[in-house]
């Protein structure tokens, strides 16, 4: 499915992607943004890091070492996945289904994929403001529909 999209929705997410890459501390706020509304659409996938299905996202998990630092972490993920779009999709589709595997086994269920996906629209919108446009947000869906499909196969 990721062979599948077209240069410009491509080189659309990726553009608006080095937009946010230059901002200050990039990875932690794109990433504590992130998991912050995954939490707000999805609260029981607290369990999964490791936190309690009540835990206050704003007075506990935003200021948890651990949860910062997975929130990076998933940001350099996207980062990495991003870089790989274009030369390197064949390998970029054999690590998301081995990731996809990797997450069945850490309770992740497939349902929370569109919501990690509105999320992840969420933060970029949230990282771009004004700069972020309709047109841009199609391309970032399109790109999670096809990453998120290849894991969810897994």
């Amino acid at each position: 499915m990721v062979a599948d999209m077209s240069y410009s929705t491509v080189s659309a997410v990726i553009d608006s992607w080095e937009e946010i890459r230059r901002l200050p501390q990039y990875e932690e706020k794109t990433g504590v943004s992130l998991f912050k509304k995954l939490f707000e659409l999805e609260p029981e996938s607290k369990a999964i890091f490791g936190f309690s299905k009540t835990a206050d996202v704003e007075r506990e998990l935003s200021k948890a070492p651990r949860f910062i630092k997975h929130a990076k972490y998933f940001i350099q993920m996207i980062d990495k996945a991003l870089g790989m779009l274009g030369p390197d999709i064949e390998l970029l589709t054999e690590i998301l289904l081995d990731l996809g595997a990797k997450h069945v086994g850490y309770g992740v269920k497939p349902e929370y994929f569109p919501s990690m996906g509105r999320a992840l629209i969420h933060a970029v919108k949230e990282q771009l403001g004004d700069r972020f446009t309709d047109e841009m947000k199609d391309a970032w869906v399109e790109v999670y529909g096809a990453l998120s499909y290849d894991m969810i196969r897994a």
